[in-house]
């Protein structure tokens, strides 16, 4: 595996544990001081304003989730994707609530994520 696709799918395992826990401290690090974060809704660029500005989505309170991650593929030049499916369970029971399906790319530079884009799918 090379420096850029180890980066993002450790970049991808810190998102998912901050997803779950709503503590985002981790996933910071992994991002470059001017990095462009690029979601459906809007796009914020600098560390200061996704530290910030960005509202993370969480489940609502009655629900966990969970991830379905693909493999990580090299789009070159520094750039990666994987397809992520959110599973999202009602707390106590288990029971299945909903799905969404989600594309991430990244490019990596300098062994950091100066731009994240994700996409809702299927």
């Amino acid at each position: 595996m090379d420096d850029a696709l180890r980066t993002a799918a450790q970049f991808g395992a810190a998102l998912a544990d901050a997803a779950r826990s709503g503590d985002w401290t981790n996933l910071y690090p992994y991002l470059t001081s001017d990095v462009e974060w690029v979601t459906p809704k809007r796009t914020l660029v600098g560390i200061d304003a996704v530290e910030h500005d960005l509202i993370w989505g969480r489940p609502p309170e009655n629900l966990d989730v969970d991830f379905e991650v693909g493999e990580w593929a090299d789009l070159g030049d520094g750039r990666a994707a994987v397809d992520v499916v959110e599973v999202y369970r009602v707390k106590g029971s288990g029971d299945f609530a909903y799905r969404r399906g989600r594309r991430i790319e990244v490019t990596i530079d300098d062994g950091k994520v100066k731009r994240y884009e994700m996409a809702v799918v299927g």
